[in-house]
């Protein structure tokens, strides 16, 4: 098969591979004009999934929880994702899945259980929530006004693009020259960022929110490694001022890994660059991937065809 119109990125929409350029929905699909969707995002690394597993699991809870059922079941679901990332060539790549609600069947219905759920997926070269460059002497973090909208009205631990929040958040920190936004909820408790978690580390010890957020597969690695490395870690309700007096922050995310924070609000962290928790924890992140951890091989080409 000729993959070069794929380089750029690869997609899979109703039961077809496009390249990424022709990938498009109608603009009458609830997806786009309801933001009636859930989605979920794994990386590859070296021609490995990083925990597809439990990002394939999240995404059928999601759906689960959203009433989501499109035609491609699980197993159908990860081949799909195989596929795009071999079509693609790429060897570390961001990988989405995402259920749409799709248009109803009856004109002007405003009933969900009339439309024809649909899966999209697609492979792109490897993206950095927070880029490199900026990981490397430690990200800007303004802590933004607008409030997190309430887990009671939106489900943060179901994978959506209800983003509105934290677009504002991130309007206020550019309008600020920082980086990116963490957002608090109308209580003042620390949630999460625009497409992170976020982490603080106080006395030796490592906390993230437990209001807020979604319960990300990074996340879940950096709990796991701070138990594997004999950091003490728990998730914890989490105040505005504890956060503003952390020793340490990092953000945590599929995309980008482990992302050490040097400065909250007007505050510079240590001197002013990534901390000794911060750096250990990525350093062991990215060692753990080196050495297969959680990996599952992509299907190249010719092994699909086989199937």
């Amino acid at each position: 098969m000729d993959t070069s119109s794929f380089a750029a990125g690869a997609a899979y929409m109703r039961g077809r591979y496009v390249p990424i350029a022709e990938a498009s929905i109608p603009v009458t699909d609830w997806g786009f004009t309801r933001s009636d969707a859930v989605y979920d995002v794994v990386h590859v690394f070296r021609d490995g999934f990083f925990r597809l597993d439990d990002h394939l699991d999240r995404f059928l809870q999601s759906m689960q929880a959203r009433r989501l059922k499109p035609a491609e079941d699980r197993a159908a679901i990860e081949a799909v994702l195989h596929r795009c990332v071999a079509l693609s060539g790429l060897s570390d790549a961001y990988v989405a899945m995402v259920a749409l609600r799709g248009r109803p069947r009856i004109a002007g219905s405003r009933r969900p259980q009339d439309c024809d759920n649909h899966l999209i997926a697609y492979a792109l070269p490897w993206i950095d929530v927070i880029p490199k460059d900026v990981q490397e002497r430690g990200a800007h973090l303004w802590i933004a006004s607008t409030p997190r909208v309430p887990d009671a009205s939106v489900d943060p631990t179901v994978k959506n693009y209800q983003w509105s929040d934290l677009t504002s958040g991130l309007f206020e920190a550019h309008d600020h020259g920082y980086d990116t936004a963490i957002l608090c909820d109308a209580q003042g408790f620390v949630t999460e960022g625009p497409g992170f978690n976020v982490f603080l580390v106080r006395d030796g010890q490592v906390l993230t929110p437990d209001r807020g957020s979604l319960h990300g597969i990074t996340r879940k690695s950096v709990l796991e490694l701070c138990a594997a490395m004999g950091i003490e870690a728990r998730v914890a309700a989490i105040p505005r001022a504890l956060l503003e007096e952390a020793d340490e922050v990092f953000a945590a995310t599929t995309a980008g890994g482990v992302m050490p924070v040097s400065r909250i609000g007007a505050r510079m962290l240590g001197n002013d660059r990534p901390g000794p928790v911060s750096l250990a924890l990525k350093q062991a992140y990215w060692q753990r991937h080196e050495e297969g951890w959680h990996r599952t091989p992509v299907r190249k080409i010719d092994a699909l065809a086989a199937e």
